[in-house]
């Protein structure tokens, strides 16, 4: 396991703006964003929520006012089909067109932009991360490396998106509106031998939903630069400990692009 540390911080309480995102197939994405008036950020941050939550969760905003308190611009986007997001969730398919909209918004706030995600959120940005080689770095957070069921609670999410009865019953109690039909995605394993850019593995030691075993493999498929960080007390997403890790392994994927360069 390892750690990197946090670096100089802009001062606590930055507070966020809100700003709306465009994808390139025409939907609008609700965004908040942190950036300090006052000087240029070290870098800028894509944050990419799981399934079922928003921008607004406050393990999200926790992670982004760590990245913010470390001297990061950061954007933090509500993906399609939940929060004030228009379209419908595809579980990280195409997802991936939220995650360019975002890099977009960051690249304009810093020409060194990091991409972090968090299981449906991870998937996405490690797709995107396999597109574009100017990515400075991305970060995956509790993610799978293959599609398989691990957990009851995992068979349990296959029934709720999968079926038209689930489907209602997430939209109801979760306000997600999820796609009716799916596009046989690669697996993450498979599209990180394509990610070039330092890529990081974040994940929980107590994740219940996906065993740490999957991060150990979707590790040692990245084609680049690579770090795998196992959290003691960790569980599934942006829990207990994810910040202090994710500021590390941002810090460490700037670092490792900048001695490429």
């Amino acid at each position: 396991m390892t750690r990197a540390g946090v670096g100089r911080t802009y001062g606590v309480g930055v507070a966020p703006e809100s700003v709306e995102l465009r994808s390139a197939d025409g939907l609008r994405l609700a965004a908040s964003a942190w950036r300090a008036a006052d000087r240029d950020p070290d870098a800028a941050v894509v944050v990419a929520h799981g399934l079922t939550i928003t921008k607004d969760h406050p393990s999200v905003v926790a992670v982004a006012e760590a990245l913010a308190t470390a001297g990061f611009a950061v954007v933090a986007y509500d993906g399609r089909g939940h929060g004030g997001s228009q379209g419908l969730c595809t579980l990280g398919t195409d997802e991936v067109l939220d995650v360019a909209a975002a890099v977009t918004w960051a690249g304009a706030a810093s020409p060194r932009v990091v991409a972090v995600g968090s299981s449906m959120g991870a998937i996405a940005v490690l797709r995107y991360a396999a597109t574009d080689d100017q990515l400075a770095g991305v970060v995956a957070v509790s993610a799978p490396a293959r599609w398989r069921i691990h957990s009851a609670r995992a068979l349990l999410a296959a029934a709720m998106t999968r079926t038209g009865v689930g489907r209602r019953v997430v939209e109801r109690r979760k306000g997600v509106r999820l796609a009716t039909t799916w596009t046989a995605a690669p697996a993450p394993q498979d599209v990180a031998a394509r990610v070039s850019c330092p890529a990081a593995i974040v994940h929980g030691g107590r994740d219940r939903f996906i065993p740490p075993s999957e991060a150990v493999r979707l590790h040692d498929r990245l084609a680049g630069p690579r770090r795998l960080d196992i959290v003691e007390g960790m569980g599934h997403g942006f829990g207990a400990g994810a910040a202090e890790a994710i500021v590390g392994a941002v810090h460490w994927a700037i670092a490792a692009r900048a001695a490429r360069l």
